[in-house]
């Protein structure tokens, strides 16, 4: 008899009398497993509606609707502050707009908060950031300097720019502008296949996070392959719009699902490559936007983000990781907003939660999202630039109910599943105050974890994180769009975390 059957007939003799010591044996003998990979595509001004997946039969999205059967989808994701840079700064902090200070456009994000790439640093991640930053607050235009790159090692970006054909990019130390020589997602996702390449042969694992700055500012820009497949007479309008308000809006949809398509294209060759690589299984691979799009919804203009609709604050939420199993294509209603995301990410990861983060961990919801998570979660404008009718508002979102406050009182009360178009508004129908009472209760429950109890107008935020000038300035951070011109930094002087 060999030795190596004698073992295995000693080991079979401790299974049956010692299962737990048995358990601990092989557990000490499989080898440690490599932590998984995380890839994360964010998306800019992408509503929640605008895919195959989703239900639209006009705009063609093969590939994320191919991804979409691959993954756990998340029906209701909200942009906790729908505008490019609050929803950024949340995602990387993992903090809500009224605790970092970060709730307007152009915001330098402070050097000391704790954010994704950090964290994952410390667990021994490679990092690479591709595309649109917009947390430099230093300038459009302007090199976002490798010590305010948050963690991010690899560095192929710049602040913010929508020339989606010349667009400009800074490269890792390099302090010169480049331009990306071809429609820029399609050149950021080509970029991309050569750096996974390189990190899919390392022994460590890695975050890598592709930012395209599309759909947003759509027009004339997609190749015009794309733009054929959408004449503009052609295209239906949902039943929430007023068409006679706009009268170009069919050929701003024309461009706008144009990006769409041409984008999908490019993640589409992003998976194929991950999937040759052998990344598919072992990662983490997130698809999702900072927040959604009217375009005419409720009279409110085409590229317009900021009010309280599902139109602007739903946005898509597809996540695959390893192991997912049976949970391919499943979807889910449980609701999740941007603080949400990097904690669930780090728990994926098995990596620890700081105590800084105030979102919650749901991945319990990603690994078993046919069990409903009944819960409500929190999206705000705290300090509105847009020209609508909207002031500063605080919201909720259940599986089925969206509850909006203004300071003054409460607007909004909607029925999503009965009115998916929010177009009966029960805020002041007599048969749901009980309803009413009790989604009021939940906002309060919500604003009091993040200290934000009784909110007030934005004039209090302004002062309260040091943006006293913001006002006789004419309302919105001054920015510059001519590279080497700084017209003024604005960083939240207060609430700060320290790593």
């Amino acid at each position: 008899m060999s030795a190596y059957t004698t073992k295995s007939i000693s080991f079979q003799i401790i299974k049956r009398t010692f299962p737990g010591i048995a358990l601990l044996i092989t557990t000490l003998q499989l080898p440690a497993q490599k932590k998984p990979n995380v890839i994360y595509i964010l998306t800019d001004q992408w509503r929640s509606t605008a895919f195959g997946f989703a239900g639209n039969q006009q705009v063609k999205t093969p590939n994320i609707d191919s991804f979409a059967k691959q993954a756990v989808v998340f029906k209701n994701c909200v942009s906790v502050c729908p505008i490019c840079t609050p929803y950024r700064a949340a995602l990387m902090t993992g903090r809500y707009p009224t605790s970092t200070g970060m709730f307007m456009n152009d915001l330098y994000l402070p050097e000391k908060e704790e954010c994704m790439a950090e964290i994952f640093k410390k667990a021994g991640y490679s990092t690479a950031y591709y595309g649109k930053w917009h947390l430099d607050g230093h300038g459009r235009f302007n090199n976002v300097e490798p010590d305010r790159r948050q963690g991010f090692d690899y560095w192929k970006a710049s602040e913010c720019s929508h020339d989606y054909n010349r667009m400009l990019f800074y490269e890792n130390d390099d302090p010169n502008v480049k331009y990306w020589n071809q429609y820029s997602p399609f050149a950021i996702e080509e970029d991309a296949e050569k750096y996974l390449e390189s990190v899919s042969r390392n022994k460590n694992p890695f975050l890598v996070f592709l930012s395209f700055a599309t759909p947003h500012f759509s027009t004339d820009q997609a190749p015009a392959i794309y733009q054929e497949m959408y004449p503009a007479e052609k295209l239906e309008l949902p039943k929430n719009v007023a068409i006679d308000n706009f009268p170009s809006l069919r050929k701003e949809l024309q461009h706008y699902y144009a990006h769409c398509t041409a984008t999908d294209e490019a993640i589409g060759r992003l998976m194929k490559k991950i999937k040759a690589l052998g990344l598919f299984d072992s990662s983490i691979i997130i698809f999702t936007s900072d927040h959604g799009e009217m375009m005419g919804s409720h009279g409110v203009r085409p590229r317009e983000k900021q009010v309280a609709w599902d139109e602007a604050v739903k946005v898509p939420f597809l996540i695959r990781f390893p192991g997912i199993g049976l949970n391919e294509g499943k979807q889910t209603s449980t609701p999740v907003t941007t603080p949400d995301i990097l904690p669930t990410m780090l728990a994926l990861a098995h990596i620890r939660i700081p105590s800084s983060i105030e979102g919650n961990n749901i991945s319990a919801a990603v690994k078993n999202p046919t069990k409903e998570t009944m819960r409500a979660v929190l999206f705000m404008s705290v300090y509105p630039t847009a020209q609508t009718q909207f002031s500063e508002y605080r919201g909720i979102k259940t599986n089925r109910y969206t509850y909006v406050k203004t300071p003054k009182e409460a607007i909004m009360l909607f029925d999503n599943v009965s009115d998916p178009y929010e177009m009966d508004n029960l805020i002041d129908n007599p048969q749901y105050e009980g309803l009413k009472g009790k989604m009021d209760r939940l906002l309060k429950q919500q604003l009091r974890r993040i200290g934000d109890d009784h909110f007030r107008n934005s004039r209090f935020y302004l002062e309260k994180f040091g943006f006293h000038d913001i006002v006789e300035r004419g309302g919105v951070i001054p920015y510059s769009e001519e590279r080497g011109k700084i017209v003024q930094v604005y960083t939240p002087k207060k609430e700060v975390i320290t790593k």
